[in-house]
């Protein structure tokens, strides 16, 4: 009997604890629900929009038209801009032909969305890289004749107009006549000498001096580059010229960039089984190129800049190029697809297709006509034979440099040295395709050298080529700025990669992917060892191997930190 009373007991404790143990558990999931309901809130959208949008640095480039007839050789006066513009993600979804605010995310999600790395809060090392003396050199000002293009003076100005209004009298009042702006849909301008009413592609070309395209500081580059992703475009028809599939594009205020479509994906990497002659052009090595360009304190690559765009509305329903409008074609995953005509890859078997409407670009600023500009084309010494089979006269002969080192316009001046700049930028690069260069004719032999189309770089990140480096290896010889400013970039406090990531980190196409991927990045570090491995290897065997274009600053303002 008491064993009995015991058991039951004993039971009846069991079952309390039991249910003293159940309800703390349940207590427990309660708890534990609430804090992870309040750890997943997410912060408000203006703050989440303010913290993500990169922030891009004054870019810009542009084309010239017939509207420009205003202009003739030579500029006065210095030009200063308007204030900055800083486009976010949103900028391509804007309400003009072509609107993309509906396709914006799917194309994210097709392309392959990618994060924008951000900057370490309160520390920029691009800003820091452009703040260095080496960045900052002081210059004589510009000369009259040292601007490429000028503003008609007032009684120029009469002139022309004085010729325009016999034209006009000539026209009867009742004829249908209208303005080629209004029957086509061109902005009406109302330019004057006042700079603030002229589109900042003219205020580009109006910068362009015998140094450089442009100014760093130029605030008229961020506008520029801010016009090239927004604004509406007009009109669209293939470029002549050349071997693959460009298109040239216009804008309404009369500005023109030159569109390279997106051909492959980011990672994709050359074939090592193709020549250097026979690989796509990319439309991320053409806004690369001009970004690392900038890095290197060049200048010399007319802006570029990314942009998403509808092949559909942008493109295939305005152009006015039968001969592109015909290659339009549907393809059976449902994408609007198109080739063109061209020497390369122009075929049904290699389009350019949207996702489905929706295509990755590169625009790049047009320089000023030639009409207004005359360019020179200079066939490089280094060229390379284009050959499968013949190798260059420079590629046999290791004391090439000799001969060129005697032949104009490469026996005095800074054009030897202004060509080496190039070889280092096309090693950084990869870019072997470099046959010509160009110049401005106004200037003659004085003046910088054009580094323009550069959509064979950036194809293979794990492998190098020396032979890039020829001209530099054979001539050992190079500009005292440019050493400085690689031995800079050489630095952990301003690294090549660093700097790049931060600064392709400005273009609207960032929020879509990382324009060059992490070893892209990688091997311009690779790379840039190399190039200063060249220069101590002619230092040790030469003893004039450096250009000194720095002469008259102190080695102690211009060595401290480089």
């Amino acid at each position: 009997m008491v064993r009995r009373n015991l058991g039951q007991s004993t039971r009846s404790v069991y079952l309390g604890l039991a249910c003293i143990s159940l309800t703390l558990h349940l207590l427990l999931a309660v708890f534990c629900l609430s804090v992870l309901q309040s750890a997943c809130i997410l912060p408000s959208s203006s703050s989440s929009t303010s913290s993500t949008v990169p922030r891009i640095e004054p870019l810009s480039h542009t084309s010239s038209s017939s509207a420009a007839a205003s202009l003739s050789n030579k500029q006065p006066t210095n030009h200063q801009h308007g204030e900055r513009h800083q486009p976010s993600v949103g900028t391509f979804d804007h309400n003009g032909n072509g609107s993309l605010s509906k396709d914006t995310e799917q194309a994210k999600k097709l392309i392959g969305a990618g994060k924008v790395i951000p900057k370490e809060r309160g520390h920029s090392k691009l800003e820091e890289l452009f703040k260095h003396p080496l960045y900052n050199l002081p210059r004589p000002a510009l000369q009259e004749d040292d601007w490429l293009l000028r503003l008609k003076t007032d009684a120029e100005a009469e002139e022309t107009e004085k010729e325009g209004k016999s034209k006009e009298d000539s026209i009867t009042s009742d004829s249908d006549w209208q303005s080629a702006s209004e029957e086509e849909g061109y902005d009406k301008t109302s330019w004057t000498t006042d700079k603030e009413t002229h589109p900042p592609w003219l205020r580009f070309h109006l910068g362009i001096s015998r140094r450089e395209l442009y100014d760093r500081k130029d605030l008229n580059l961020a506008q520029l580059t801010h016009y090239l992703a927004t604004e509406r475009i007009l009109g669209a028809v293939q470029k002549k010229g050349g071997t693959q599939l460009k298109l040239l594009v216009s804008f309404p205020n009369y500005g023109q960039a030159l569109l390279k479509p997106m051909r492959q994906s980011r990672d994709a990497e050359t074939d090592v089984n193709l020549f250097y002659f026979s690989d796509f052009e990319r439309h991320n090595a053409e806004i690369a190129g001009f970004h690392l360009d900038r890095v290197l304190g060049f200048n010399r690559i007319p802006p570029v800049v990314g942009r998403l765009i509808n092949v559909t509305t942008e493109i295939r329903d305005i152009t006015t190029d039968e001969r592109l409008s015909r290659t339009f074609f549907t393809s059976p995953a449902g994408n609007v697809c198109f080739y063109g005509q061209c020497e390369y890859y122009c075929s049904t078997e290699n389009p350019v297709c949207g996702r489905p409407h929706v295509l990755e670009v590169s625009l790049a600023t047009m320089l000023p006509d030639l009409s207004l500009a005359p360019r020179r084309s200079w066939r490089s010494p280094w060229r390379r034979s284009y050959s499968r089979t013949k190798l260059a006269q420079w590629e046999k002969d290791s004391a090439y440099c000799d001969t060129v080192k005697k032949t104009p316009p490469y026996n005095h001046g800074t054009r030897l040295v202004d060509l080496i700049d190039m070889a280092v930028l096309d090693f950084l690069m990869s870019n072997m395709d470099r046959h010509h260069y160009e110049t401005f004719e106004e200037f003659g032999n004085d003046t910088f050298l054009l580094h323009l189309d550069n959509g064979r770089a950036f194809g293979r990140h794990s492998q190098d080529e020396p032979s890039i480096l020829a001209p530099l290896a054979q001539c050992c010889r190079i500009r005292r700025s440019t050493l400085l400013r690689l031995r800079l970039l050489s630095h952990p406090d301003f690294r090549l990669s660093d700097v790049m990531r931060e600064s392709l980190a400005q273009d609207p196409l960032t929020a879509v992917a990382p324009l060059l991927s992490e070893p892209h990045l990688s091997a311009l570090d690779r790379r840039l060892a190399t190039v200063l491995g060249v220069v101590q290897t002619c230092q040790d065997t030469n003893t004039d191997v450096v250009y000194n274009d720095l002469d008259q600053y102190e080695d102690q303002q211009l060595e401290d930190d480089s």
